[in-house]
């Protein structure tokens, strides 16, 4: 014991102690289970708004489409933002995209207004296009189903590099397959897609940890 000195220990605190964070942190990342890609490179947002304002890149956006019928889906769009847009909302680099037929601006003006009534929404964002180009959009997802009128009852993941995330093993669905959560279903929201945007943003973050470790270094 006498040959560790005061001298030793500090020199260990220096050196030795930032090389083993990296190192737990580095395999903690490699270990860490993260949510697969469904499709790679999805078209962005950009597509059918025309503006840099709006984007895929570099967020973690939750979309759904709306249709034609706004009243049908209005139900699943409370939902959504009961279970997902609230609890994430305050997240810097969230958002909420909802895309809708340029000729339903007036139901979708309103039903914006009595998701708001009780919502802060900063980060919902209402896109209305032509139907085909948010068939193009939508077609970029490579999903197994398709819009009817536009309308979809699920909603999808896509991660800062504009790809669909989605699960690969679910024990519910057939061939484990989970492209899109049904906005219609709680239980789906709450126990389903709640935990996967929580794997993902746990993802991003023990990214940044690395690459912070890693410019320690």
């Amino acid at each position: 014991m006498k040959f560790i000195t005061k001298k030793r220990v500090v020199l260990f605190l220096l050196f030795i102690s930032p090389l083993l964070f990296y190192l737990l942190l580095s395999s903690g990342i490699n270990n860490f289970a993260k949510l697969p890609v469904v499709t790679k490179n999805v078209a962005d947002i950009q597509l059918i708004t025309k503006t840099k304002k709006i984007s895929f890149k570099n967020k973690i956006s939750i979309v759904c489409f709306l249709g034609d019928d706004i009243e049908n889906i209005q139900g699943a769009v409370f939902n959504l933002n009961q279970k997902i847009y609230k609890p994430f909302y305050g997240f810097k680099d969230f958002q909420m995209i909802a895309i809708y037929p340029k000729e339903k601006e007036i139901e979708v003006s309103k039903l914006e207004k009595e998701v708001g009534a009780f919502t802060d929404m900063a980060k919902w964002q209402f896109i209305a296009s032509s139907k085909e180009e948010i068939n193009a959009l939508y077609d970029s997802f490579n999903t197994n189903k398709q819009l009817v009128d536009g309308q979809i009852s699920e909603a999808y993941i896509i991660d800062k590099e504009v790809n669909l995330r989605g699960r690969t093993d679910d024990k519910d669905s057939k061939n484990g397959l989970i492209m899109g959560y049904n906005m219609n279903s709680v239980a789906v929201l709450k126990n389903k897609m709640k935990d996967d945007v929580k794997v993902l943003l746990a993802e991003y973050r023990l990214a940044l940890k690395k690459n912070n470790a890693d410019r320690d270094i």
